[in-house]
């Protein structure tokens, strides 16, 4: 689990210093410019990061699966080299997904201006520039992924009903509750990335606007990446303690 957390820290690392540096650099400089390789860049690296990132979280799911559900297998199942090439996998694939997008994106001719309504370059708002019928291709490749990414939450789905009804099988109280804390912080990571990420693609139309689509865009690509350290961190009970110690001084001051 530790190894799956350490690359999932990676990706939100990487998610973070893909988009808020850049859109510090611009605010402290009141600017809104990015050169097209930057643009380029920023695209593929942010598709890169979130794919690999939802990958990891449905590997991680797996993971809690089998430790719940079939732990004298565990061994067998997840061993170090399984775990290594489940990783890279989810690595390769989001570099895949990223540069299948990023090429044909940028293969689109783009008349409409260069002007962005978003402070970071993402896949809509540069379609919107377009005026070629070859979007639509992208569009396609946009449902590709969009089916792909459905079948990895029908999974996660499936694997937590499991996980449940193995948890509600234990008979002792004890052991229920530590087998739903080891679930919890995985359960509120995937719900956080994919509410948010679905809000900002699937919101209606009717309540669109650029301040809306700013605040939406902040809340799906820099909050859960900021968030999922602290998640997981809060298991560590001298983290807790820390915590709930620096509270109580903030309280008290």
């Amino acid at each position: 689990m530790f190894f799956f957390l350490l690359n999932l820290a990676l990706t939100d690392l990487g998610t973070i210093c893909t988009t808020v540096p850049k859109a510090m650099h611009n605010s402290l400089w009141d600017t809104r410019n990015i050169s097209y390789s930057g643009c380029v860049a920023q695209l593929f690296l942010f598709v890169f990061f979130l794919s690999s990132e939802f990958s990891l979280l449905t590997i991680m799911c797996y993971d809690r699966y089998v430790s719940i559900c079939k732990p004298l297998h565990y061994g067998t199942l997840l061993g170090s080299r399984a775990c290594a090439h489940m990783a890279a996998a989810a690595w390769v694939s989001g570099f895949l997904n990223a540069l299948m997008h990023t090429a044909n994106t940028f293969s689109l001719p783009l008349c409409h201006g260069n002007v962005l309504d978003q402070f970071f370059c993402e896949i809509p708002h540069i379609l919107k520039l377009s005026c070629s019928k070859s979007y639509l291709r992208e569009f396609g490749l946009l449902t590709v992924s969009a089916c792909l990414g459905f079948g990895c939450f029908v999974f996660i789905v499936f694997s937590y009903v499991q996980i449940i009804r193995a948890v509600l099988r234990i008979p002792s109280e004890q052991g229920r509750h530590k087998s739903f804390s080891t679930c919890l912080p995985h359960l509120t990571v995937v719900s956080l990335f994919l509410s948010t990420g679905t809000f900002a693609y699937l919101k209606p139309l009717s309540i669109s606007s650029p301040s809306l689509d700013l605040a939406v865009s902040v809340l799906y690509s820099v909050v859960p990446p900021a968030l999922n350290p602290l998640i997981y961190s809060l298991r560590n009970q001298e983290l807790k303690a820390a915590l709930w110690t620096l509270m109580t001084g903030c309280f008290r001051n």
